[in-house]
């Protein structure tokens, strides 16, 4: 399974939504702080670009040295229709401070050093350590998975009604893709609308990329078609 450090760093360089939230700062009439990209570096610090104007920046750049303290929050909700479609929440808090020269004009970049991490997700909940988020990688089906789910879930209903066919003496209802990374698939069935469970179909191997996924998937369903 992925470590907890790297489903936050999947999270973190994912299209999930995310807020940054800055103690002391009056929002009541001021728009969510939320990033309009985000990145990690090479020593494991959030980059996250914001308008110039952003209460953040100017909060960042008034800060004294390293005092301002942040905390970005992040939710992962499904890219299909399924029950309970909030696949996790992940938090990462650390110090705020500007980066000018990085983001293009009318923007500007603040880099979010971590000094915690937390991730709470189909996994279960996990704190993470800074060095281990540093060096861990994000899955790389990450920025191909909602096409994924959502082309499995449109075109392969018929094909995804089979993998019920592994479940032994369980009997199912709709299946729904409702994750995948680089180790398998994540199916939820939904026997009625107050009713659900989850199956998780592992790979022969880890796939590294979509013709790698594509074979995996080929043999999965084969194995459910027997």
């Amino acid at each position: 399974m992925p470590s907890a450090a790297e489903r936050t760093r999947t999270l973190v360089q994912s299209t999930c939504s995310a807020r940054l939230v800055v103690p002391g700062l009056d929002l009541a009439r001021a728009e969510p702080l939320i990033p309009e990209s985000r990145s990690v570096g090479p020593e494991g610090d959030l980059f996250l670009s914001f308008p110039a104007d952003s209460p953040a920046v100017r909060a960042a750049t008034h800060a004294q040295g390293d005092d301002l303290t942040a905390l970005l929050e992040l939710t992962d909700v499904a890219p299909v229709s399924v029950p309970h479609r909030i696949r996790g929440r992940a938090r990462v808090s650390g110090w705020l401070t500007s980066v000018p020269g990085l983001a293009e004009a009318g923007r500007m970049m603040l880099r979010l050093e971590l000094d915690e991490a937390y991730v709470d997700d189909l996994w279960g909940a996990e704190e993470v350590d800074p060095d281990d988020f540093r060096d861990a990688a994000p899955d790389p089906l990450a920025l191909h998975e909602v096409e994924l789910l959502q082309h499995l879930h449109s075109a392969h209903e018929d094909r995804m009604r089979t993998l019920c066919g592994l479940l032994g003496e369980r009997t199912a209802g709709t299946a729904v893709p409702v994750a995948l990374d680089r180790f398998g698939l994540r199916v939820r069935f939904v026997e009625r609308r107050d009713a659900c469970f989850d199956a998780r179909f592992e790979f022969p191997e880890p796939v590294r990329d979509v013709t790698g996924l594509r074979r995996a998937m080929h043999t999965l369903f084969e194995a459910a078609s027997h």
